[in-house]
């Protein structure tokens, strides 16, 4: 019974919450407008109302979408994503997907073009193809490689320098174990022969 009342509340808040209004943006019925608040794909808002008929989120800084950000927006009639600073790489695949997938009566690709990389800028998203995509992806993972290259060189460097310190202290250690054994035997011979002549002389004296 408790997990029934449990399992109650669970949906009823995600209900509340489905029908709020995201903060960081204005509703009038079914309408959110998020346009012009300076909005980051990071403070995006994390969802928006599933009765939804029409969402503004132009002229913003958004560069992506996060996936499945419009995926439960099924009564939505318009939207504008214009004025945004796109970023065409393996982030925004999501989006030229979802665009694909919308009746023709949806004009979503209105002034969805690419702020970057410079050879895809001014660019319809929509009309990208994946091997426009993956290209500039390419570079950033090219650009990865190499960082990782680098740092493994790096590591490796660092290794090899704590190594080669190891062995040139390994040798100076047994340098000083030799000469402190050596040194040893010495005063220990040393000392020998001086207890035998104190030995002899005082049997001399003895005598």
């Amino acid at each position: 019974m408790k997990g029934l009342l449990l399992l109650s509340l669970l949906l009823h808040v995600k209900c509340q919450r489905s029908s709020t209004c995201p903060p960081l943006c204005s509703c009038h019925g079914r309408q959110v407008n998020c346009s012009s608040r300076s909005l980051t794909s990071s403070s995006l808002p994390t969802g928006f109302p599933t009765e939804t008929t029409e969402l503004h989120l132009h002229n913003n800084h958004l560069t992506h979408l996060p996936n499945g950000l419009l995926d439960d927006l099924t009564s939505l009639r318009s939207i504008s994503l214009h004025g945004n600073s796109w970023v065409c790489d393996c982030g925004i695949l999501y989006l030229r997907a979802w665009m694909l997938r919308q009746p023709s009566s949806l004009t979503s690709h209105l002034g969805v073009t690419c702020y970057s990389p410079p050879s895809l800028r001014g660019r319809l998203v929509v009309y990208l193809t994946e091997e426009d995509i993956l290209e500039s992806c390419h570079y950033w993972y090219c650009d990865l490689a190499l960082a990782s290259q680098v740092c493994l060189f790096v590591f490796v460097a660092v290794q090899a320098a704590l190594l080669v310190a190891l062995l040139v202290f390994l040798r100076k250690f047994e340098r000083l174990s030799k000469v402190a054994r050596r040194t040893m035997e010495e005063s220990f011979t040393a000392g020998e022969s001086q207890r035998e002549n104190d030995y002899t002389v005082l049997k001399d004296s003895s005598i």
